[in-house]
Order: C-alpha cells, then structure tokens, then sequence
C-alpha cells in the first residue's frame, strides 16, 4: 500500500441531513487487540458507535480513526489495518449476538479512517483531548479502500452467511458515497444494493470488485432507483388523488433503463433538486428553533429532529418534483401569478406525507395575498386532511410561496406550516366519502367552489391532530437553470 493522500472534497449534505437521525450521543468503544497497536506502531485510535433511525430503518455505523506516526512503512499500515478489521469484525460479532432478532432490523457499518501524525517522533498517549492531541502535529488522511477480494483472501471471512454482514468502508469512500446519493433513502438503498453485490461475488467465486465509486454510479443509474416511486404513483391512482401515472416519473423511467443521452440530463437536476431541497430544509428547521415551538396540549417539546425529518424523508424523485413545481411558477401566465394559485403536489417516498404550495396572488390587498392566505395555511393543512381519501395520510405540509422580484434578483419567501393527522380506517374512509359528496352535491347546487380547493386533491375525513403544528418563514435564491 502506498502513501496515497486524499484531499477534502466538497461531500454535499447528507453527513449533515444524517444527524438529524441520530437516536443518541455517540458512544466511545473500546476493540479488544487495538491496544497491541498502539504499542507497537505508537499509534492510537479512537472508536465511536452511532445509532440513526432512517426513513426505512435503523443504521448501526462505527467510526474507528487510527493515527500513526507519517514515517510508518507500507507494509505496516497494511498489517495494522487487518488487525484492526479483525478487531472491529470480532466487536460486531458480539454486538450481533448481544442484540439477537435486532441485529437483522437494518444495516451495519464502519468507517475506517488513517490518519498519518507528522512534525512529532510520538503521540502523547495521556491527552484525551482529540483536538489536542495532534495539535502540533501535521494530520494527512491516507486514501484506501476495501473489496470482496480483501474480504475473501486477506481476512477469510465467509462473506455468503445468511447472517448480517458488517459493510466496511474507507473514510474516503464512505463520504464519497454520501456526496452521490445525496439523500437517507438512497444511503439506505445503496447499503442494500452494495451488500447484495457482495455476497454475489461471493457466491460466484469472483472476490474481483469495482471501485465503490463505480458501484454507486451503477446503482444511481440503475431504473430500480425509480421503483419506490412508481409504488407510491400506483397508489395514489389506486386511491383516486391522481388519474395518470405521474409524466415526469414515465418519462426519467424510460430514460434510465433505455440509457438514452436524457438520463444524464435527468440526473443532475435531481441532484440539484436535492441540493435545493435540503438547503431549504435547514433553512426551516434553523427558523423553527429560533421561533422555538412547543406543545400546548402535554406542555412538551416536539424535538427538532422530528420535524426536520418531515422535510428530509424524501428521496431524489421526491425532492425533485417538489422543487420542479416551486420553479414552474416564474413560467405561469402573468394571471395566474397575479391572482395566485394552489397546488396539491405527493410525497413520492411516503404516500402518507402531501404538500401543498401556495402561490400568494401578487395583489397586495387581494383575496389571495400574502397578507390574506399566511393565517390561513393552518385552516388550508387542515382542510386538505380532512379531503384526502388515503387510509394512510400521517401529515400535510403546507407552503405558502411569495414570489419576489428585487433590484433585477428574484427569490422565494416560503411560510411553511407541518400538519400531523392521524391515520383513517377503512370504515372512516367510506363514511367520509359519503359525507363529502353530499356536501359537495349542496355546493354545487349553490353554485360555490369548496373553499381551499386543491389541485389533485380528492375529499375525506377530518382527522385529530396528535402533535403541535410549526410555522416559519425563509428566503431561498431562485434557481436560473431551466429545468
């Protein structure tokens, strides 16, 4: 193994979207065969456990950071690292048998980071301050990777068990992943698929294995990626919110698994999309705290997390048909961005989560204003609660979008309102169904439009809040690439 270094890229925001998940502080942990390490090579390491409830399930993730002195020879570092893989496989294996059942609930993983010490001869292995402990000291992250080969032939370990397997990645790889896939639900999807590669390559007896990065890439431009959609598409048809299959969803479909030259184009604007989307989010959550929300009802604080989860459990398709709408609406005609409009778009990660965008009318004065809809958005989320006709709606996000041109820059000032419902039973369902179409036969008959109609939306039941709702306010740039 040579000294190759790797620098700091720019990773994206995922590392940042995952601490929103975490379910507790990290937990230092302690690897049985490290402490021969760190007296031979005078090297330390630090190991630490996080524990994320993602959108679809719990990642277990270990980060073992080993230091060693920047004059270590190859073949050292290629030997303290198998020790250290060994020690880490060995703590996995106790930890597997300690959870029982649990240990088949989601994905575990590690992160091993080198890092090489220079401008000292040693370590002071009596400081536990991490950021003393090298602070007259040169850090330079050593670049390196793991495959099936390494698995197979270095450390024998039977990668075609039926049981768990401990996914290990480089700390160069691990963010260069996160920096792809961009959202929890692809990280969780690609754990699945990376896991699924390995054990193939077991089974076929082909410990060859490409880059992680290549590996990513085939997974991002697979038509499989569009499988969850196309799930949540058919339901909503099912349910009778929507007619037609969903054109963008048709059309990015057809484009991946014909490979055709659009796919690439389809691709970076879900990468921007999510980008977009996930810089609004923090946006929100950064206004929520200031606001600070609690609950009037048990007198206690709906947490932070909660919320900003909401917002993040989307995946690239989700993320970019949200954004896709939010910038249709400079190409309106100028009438409907004068008098203001609604639009009743999915979650197509979760078919229990609907958004509604707002478009204030641009009179300030009129019926649609800013002024006259924001103490609406509340009345508006509840509404479209009680017209969804889906057994499984869990929350209706409400966006109240102010279009803003200034000094030749335009921008959006987005008021955003989180309404919690509880789930309908079938029974609920019909009985609502039947309440509404008559009250919607006594409106037509006084000839009066329902009020807060949605685009899409279809009526049901009123449904009880369980948790308090959030409203803020935020400024994001309007995006100038066409879309």
């Amino acid at each position: 193994m040579s000294h190759s270094i790797t620098t700091m890229p720019d990773w994206g925001y995922l590392t940042t979207e995952l601490v929103s998940y975490l379910q507790a502080d990290a937990m230092a942990v302690t690897l049985a065969g490290m402490h021969t390490i760190e007296h031979e090579y005078n090297a330390q390491y630090i190991a630490r456990h996080y524990q994320y409830q993602l959108p679809l399930g719990k990642l277990q993730l270990l980060e073992l950071t080993l230091y060693l002195p920047y004059d270590t020879e190859s073949v050292d570092i290629e030997a303290v690292r198998m020790t250290a893989v060994k020690s880490v496989l060995t703590w996995y294996k106790s930890l597997s048998s300690q959870d029982g059942d649990n240990a088949l609930a989601g994905y575990e993983a590690m992160i091993f980071d080198i890092q090489l010490v220079g401008g000292s001869s040693s370590l002071n292995q009596d400081d536990n301050d991490d950021s003393a402990k090298h602070s007259n000291s040169a850090l330079q992250r050593l670049k390196h990777n793991f495959g099936v080969r390494y698995f197979l032939e270095d450390l024998v370990v039977d990668m075609s068990e039926s049981m768990q397997q401990l996914q290990v990645f480089s700390w160069d790889d691990w963010y260069s992943i996160a920096a792809a896939v961009r959202t929890p639900c692809e990280l969780w999807r690609f754990l699945a698929y990376h896991l699924e590669q390995l054990h193939q390559s077991a089974v076929n007896h082909i410990p060859s294995f490409e880059s992680e990065d290549a590996l990513v890439e085939r997974f991002l431009q697979s038509p499989d990626l569009f499988a969850p959609a196309i799930v949540v598409d058919n339901a909503l048809i099912k349910n009778e919110v929507q007619d037609e299959p969903n054109s963008a969803l048709v059309a990015i479909t057809l484009a991946y698994k014909n490979q055709s030259s659009t796919s690439q184009m389809y691709h970076q604007h879900m990468m921007q999309a999510a980008t977009i989307w996930s810089q609004l989010s923090m946006q929100m959550i950064d206004t929520y705290g200031k606001n600070h929300v609690t609950s009037s009802d048990e007198q206690t604080e709906t947490p932070l997390a909660h919320w900003q989860q909401q917002l993040l459990d989307e995946s690239l398709f989700s993320r970019h048909e949200l954004i896709r709408t939010l910038y249709k609406h400079p190409k309106q005609s100028a009438a409907l961005q004068k008098d203001g409009y609604v639009v009743h778009q999915h979650s197509y990660e979760s078919l229990g989560r609907h958004y509604v965008l707002v478009f204030y009318g641009q009179e300030s004065k009129g019926p649609n204003s800013k002024a006259a809809v924001q103490p609406k958005l509340a009345k508006i989320a509840q509404d479209v609660a009680t017209r969804l006709p889906i057994i499984e709606l869990h929350h209706v996000v409400v966006l109240g979008i102010d279009f803003i041109t200034e000094n030749n820059e335009s921008f959006f000032d987005i008021d955003l309102w989180i309404q919690p419902v509880d789930a309908m039973t079938q029974r609920e369902r019909q009985l609502t169904k039947q309440m509404q179409k008559l009250k919607q036969q006594e409106l037509d008959k006084q000839n009066t439009p329902p009020a807060s109609s949605v685009e899409g939306s279809k009526p049901t039941k009123a449904q009880k809040e369980k948790l308090p709702q959030v409203q803020m306010s935020l400024t994001i740039p309007a995006r100038k690439d066409k879309q």
